[in-house]
């Protein structure tokens, strides 16, 4: 990003300052884009938290009916059916219904004006590309938002009612209640969708470091039983505190490791066939 031609600005070599009020006007955009999405989801809150944040509390949630079917499918019978929970909430903050809400909305803006972020990070990064490797990533907004929203998409039918079903049966003793805090149940989906989705990106990560010459695919293969370390670690940091949960998360992005050594090898290859 050595030159950008501006209204009225001959092309020259910018200044730093120069290039942080164009990065300004882009990040405006994207907290505009975030806040006009976050203030529908807030208008229709009600059919967003009964449909979509609440549903997976219910049996009804179609993973679970995915799930139940596949167990009649496979001969077992209700093993895998999930049973009633009959999940309360409470809320104990006068303000905790209204707060929750915003949260909610706030994360729901981010997730749909992804692409457009994506877009307006693209824009600033793309005048200090040469024309061929602007050319070589026509495809780079459609992959990142994909991985995003698959990452997201898993996050809410797999790694969601699981733990929402585990830590809402789990009880430590019959004499003991499960009463739940909206603001503890709204945090736990929330935060579960945004960690997978942003997970998910492992890949694009790994292109950018290779593509920078910052690691290899062999680095990446010697290294192997470390990252298994460390996605169990992230993976035990962001889900609930059950084993199921944190493999469920661990074994995708283990895959997509995999999938970024390939991704690294192929962009070391056309690295050095462009220093020849």
């Amino acid at each position: 990003m050595s030159k950008t031609k501006q209204i009225g600005q001959p092309e020259e070599e910018m200044h730093f300052l120069d290039h942080l009020a164009i990065l300004r006007k882009h990040l405006v955009k994207i907290v505009i884009a975030i806040l006009f999405f976050a203030i529908l989801a807030f208008v229709y809150r009600e059919f967003i938290f009964s449909k979509i944040i609440l549903a997976s509390k219910s049996t009804d949630f179609a993973t679970f009916q995915v799930m139940c079917k596949l167990s009649h499918m496979l001969g077992l019978g209700d093993s895998l059916c999930m049973e009633e929970q009959n999940l309360v909430l409470q809320n104990l903050d006068m303000a905790g219904q209204f707060n929750m809400s915003l949260w909610a909305s706030f994360v729901i803006g981010i997730i749909i004006s992804f692409p457009f972020a994506v877009w307006e990070i693209w824009k600033f990064v793309s005048p200090g590309l040469k024309e061929t490797e602007r050319k070589n990533s026509k495809g780079f907004i459609f992959s990142v938002s994909g991985l995003f929203f698959l990452g997201v998409l898993f996050g809410y039918y797999v790694i969601v009612p699981l733990s929402v079903n585990f830590l809402g049966t789990f009880v430590v003793s019959g004499d003991v209640a499960n009463n739940f805090a909206l603001t503890s149940y709204v945090s736990l989906v929330t935060n579960l969708v945004l960690s997978t989705g942003l997970l998910f990106e492992l890949p694009v990560v790994i292109f950018f470091l290779a593509k920078l010459g910052l690691v290899t695919d062999e680095f990446l293969r010697k290294y192997r039983k470390h990252a298994i370390v460390v996605t169990l670690i992230l993976a035990a940091v962001i889900t609930p505190p059950d084993f199921l949960s944190q493999i469920l998360v661990a074994l995708p992005v283990m895959l997509l490791y995999e999938l970024g050594i390939k991704i690294a090898k192929i962009t070391i290859k056309k690295n050095e066939a462009k220093s020849r």
